[in-house]
Parts: structure tokens; sequence; C-alpha cells
């Protein structure tokens, strides 16, 4: 199977793009939410979250501005375990991710389902570095990399799609790399909240 979506080139660096300042959360002080349209919202601490079950994915990452790094090793928590805990009310279709230094995006809730993605606290079997969004990111590996927030503190259950801070600013609702969803061309349209992401969606 083809690994390179189209538009993309290779590379063995592995660039560091941030808007604005990196707000800095240590382990002690992190928490994170998972809220709103649930049935049992909870909060986790660092140490709680790595009592949960670790999983360790490795997948290719690939960024907006056309780069692509291939074999990106990860560890982290399922975030489908988290929702399952958290008990989606049926009319959740969709999430507004929330990080520390008010950085937000938008999924819908079928992508977040997929088993590849991550709360991840470790990069290449060492600690999350600050720069790169430690203690703890979201890693959403099928879709282009504003969609794993950085610095993630919560998840918050809608039942329509609110855009996060790049959205707002024109890139795509969504972000396929292999559709080439970088920006959003005319209105969203209402039946994308009807969306599957298992219908002829691609992995990474």
């Amino acid at each position: 199977m083809e690994r390179i979506p189209p538009g993309q080139f290779v590379t063995e660096r592995f660039p560091i793009l941030t808007y604005g300042e990196e707000p800095r959360v240590s382990p002690e002080e992190w928490r994170f939410s998972l809220f709103g349209l649930v049935e049992e919202p909870f909060t986790l601490t660092y140490p709680e979250l790595l009592r949960l079950p670790q999983v360790e994915v490795v997948r290719d990452f690939h960024c907006v501005t056309r780069w692509s790094r291939l074999d990106v090793a990860w560890r982290g928590v399922r975030v489908r375990d988290l929702l399952l805990r958290a008990k989606p009310k049926p009319q959740a279709v969709a999430a507004l991710v929330h990080s520390y230094g008010g950085y937000t995006t938008n999924l819908f809730l079928e992508d977040l389902l997929r088993e590849d993605v991550l709360l991840a606290h470790t990069l290449f079997d060492k600690p999350l570095p600050l720069e790169r969004g430690g203690p703890v990111r979201l890693v959403v590996p099928h879709l282009y990399a504003w969609k794993s927030a950085k610095w993630v503190r919560g998840i918050e259950l809608l039942d329509h799609l609110e855009l996060g801070f790049w959205e707002k600013l024109g890139y795509h609702f969504r972000g396929d790399p292999w559709r080439e969803e970088r920006f959003q061309e005319g209105p969203i349209p209402a039946a994308s909240l009807r969306f599957q992401s298992r219908k002829g969606g691609r992995e990474g």
C-alpha cells in the first residue's frame, strides 16, 4: 500500500511547528477531562493515566505544510477506551479538543474511536518533551498533524461540529491527507455531521 499521501514529501527530520507560546505544564499539574455529551464525565491526573492499559503505536505523521515523517513511535492510552468509560450520549457526533494555552481543534467522534488514536505521553521510548506537546498530547495519525493537539487537557463531546482554532482560520474541517483536505473551500456541507470515517478513509 502506498504510504505517502498526495503532495507530501518524506523527511528524516521531525520539525516542530507551534503557534504562540508553549504552555508549561508539569506532569504533577496536568489534568485531562472528558466531558460534554457523556453519561459519566471524568478527570484524570498524570499518574492515573499511566495506570491505565498502555499501547504502543507506530504510524506515519503527516503535516499540512507537506512534510511526512515515517514510523513515529508513540506510547499512551487509547482515546477509544476513555470514550467507552465516559459513555457518549446518542446525540454526540463530534468533539472539541481543548489544550493548555487555549488551542482547540475539532474532530468527529468516529475519528476519535479509531484504535490508533492516543493520548500519548511517550515518543520514541522517551517522555514526551515540552516542545512536542508534553506531558501529554493527542495523536490522530490518519489526519493531518494539526489535529494531533499538543498539551491536551480535555475532550468535549458535542451534538454539532464546532470549529477549532485553525479551522476557523480556513483549515479544512476534517483534514484527511489522502484527500488533501488542507483548506476548506466553500461552506461545510450539512451532511458532514453524518460522516463516518470507516467509509472511504485510509490509514496514514
